[in-house]
């Protein structure tokens, strides 16, 4: 066995790059303030630190370029997005109302268990993706049936709409509509707007993890990174303009966010966005009715971030230019190493930007943005094993660890271990954000040679 283990599968930042010094500056200005300390030690309230919603509403405001301000109002804090989503799910779901969960697949697989948690086990439903992102007449054609057939368990409901419960979802839509985890891919604009369509015509609200979009750059090593591309909208951004706007005082989206990948995870801080009466209900939970924001002490060190601007320079001085270097390395092993063997990668079609000055629609003018953590290969397929036992067989033999594409199934849907049987279960997914370029190299080189000893002869 190779001695270095290298871990390809870990989603996580690196600690080198954690701010520890601009967390320590946040963390002095505020427990050295008596009036910062009063505010930070106590139960805080529902929504959150308020100086926090204020600061994240304005800093979305500037990063997604939204026509009209972020207001404040639309924010909620919460302990990260995990957390969040189930907290999501206990105010805006019953499971003897809301009929289906819907994934996309290949599936971020560590947000099945929240839903099952939450009482859907049996319930979720996997999504094709396609080189859009999300398959939206897949998905139409499965919300249609399910409604046209009842196909709903009967389970006593435990709770209707009420002074608590103000508004239950029909469905819920998961989704990481950019720089997907796991398959990379971006959903574009015209999906993006589908999605919200379908949703206000079926009662789903859709629940975006928006945790990568800020880390973004040019694709290649010759963009000029001083250009920083745009985000795509936002799904809740789409919902709020789309055809005039909100369905309802609720809305069919939520953005869920937060500042785990972006300053470390331990912070456990993050925020979701969706309208005004649904930051509100978010505050109601029960547990933060008796302990106040479930995020509460951090919150103010991540404040003190973003109003000094160091969070902004942190995004763009460390994070983007090394995980860009470490993208590109990846990239570059790969077309050495496992290209030539029969891999192959798709992050579907690039979501294009046009730089200032360019004419919009012409393909010549636009540039491919690229972002986020991971990317999805599909093995050889001259390779005898299939992608799970090649990850066995990687970390006994080669000490090297990758995620494999049955773990991204969605969990209890037999349809979506049938379509992994047929495609992306042939996948892997590759990480490029906690190892150096180096260990990177040297994982891709294991991984190729690998391959090349249980290829068919």
């Amino acid at each position: 066995m190779m001695t270095q283990h290298i871990n390809l599968q870990l989603g996580w930042p690196s600690p080198s790059l954690f701010p520890a010094s601009q967390l320590l500056d946040g963390a002095s200005s505020v427990l050295q303030s008596e009036k910062k300390t009063a505010a930070a030690l106590i139960y805080g309230p529902g929504c959150g630190y308020e100086p926090l919603r204020e600061r994240i509403a304005a800093w979305l405001s500037t990063s997604y370029s939204t026509t009209t301000p972020i207001s404040p109002e639309r924010i909620s804090v919460s302990n990260g997005a995990s957390a969040n989503l189930g907290n999501i799910l206990s105010k805006f779901t019953e499971p003897g109302y809301t009929r289906r969960i819907w994934m996309v697949e290949p599936s971020y697989f560590l947000a099945c268990p929240i839903f099952t948690d939450a009482g859907f086990e049996g319930r979720l439903r996997g999504v094709p993706e396609d080189e859009e992102g999300l398959d939206i007449a897949f998905l139409h054609d499965a919300l249609r049936k399910v409604e046209t057939e009842g196909g709903h368990p009967e389970v006593p409901q435990a709770k209707t709409a009420s002074a608590r419960y103000p508004k239950l979802y029909k469905h819920v839509i998961y989704a990481v509509p950019t720089f997907a985890n796991p398959s990379g891919k971006t959903m574009s604009l015209r999906r993006r707007e589908e999605l919200v369509r379908l949703a206000r015509e079926f009662d789903a609200l859709v629940v975006t993890d928006d945790v990568y979009d800020v880390l973004r750059w040019p694709e290649g090593e010759d963009g000029d990174a001083s250009k920083m591309p745009p985000i795509p909208p936002r799904i809740v951004d789409v919902d709020r303009v789309l055809d005039g706007g909100v369905k309802d005082e609720w809305g069919n989206a939520v953005s869920n966010g937060s500042f785990s990948k972006i300053i470390a995870p331990g912070v456990r801080t993050g925020w979701s966005e969706a309208t005004p009466s649904f930051a509100l209900a978010m505050s109601t939970l029960g547990a933060t009715k008796s302990g106040g924001c479930p995020s509460h002490l951090s919150a103010t060190f991540v404040e003190e971030m973003l109003s000094s601007g160091q969070l902004e320079a942190h995004i763009r001085d460390t994070l983007i230019p090394t995980y860009r270097s470490r993208y590109n390395t990846l990239f570059k092993a790969i077309d050495e190493h496992l290209v030539p063997l029969g891999f192959q990668v798709s992050i579907g079609n690039p979501y294009e930007y046009h730089p200032a000055g360019a004419t919009n629609g012409h393909s010549q003018s636009a540039a491919a943005v690229a972002g986020g953590y991971f990317t999805y290969l599909t093995i050889p397929s001259d390779v005898a094993l299939g992608a799970e036992d090649l990850a066995a067989k990687a970390l006994d033999k080669y000490n090297l660890r990758f995620a494999h594409g049955a773990m991204m199934t969605v969990e209890g849907d037999a349809g979506s271990v049938e379509r992994a049987g047929k495609g992306y279960g042939r996948g892997i997914r590759l990480c490029w954000a906690w190892h150096t370029d180096e260990e990177i190299v040297e994982g891709i080189r294991r991984l190729a040679a690998l391959v090349k000893e249980v290829k068919r002869v």
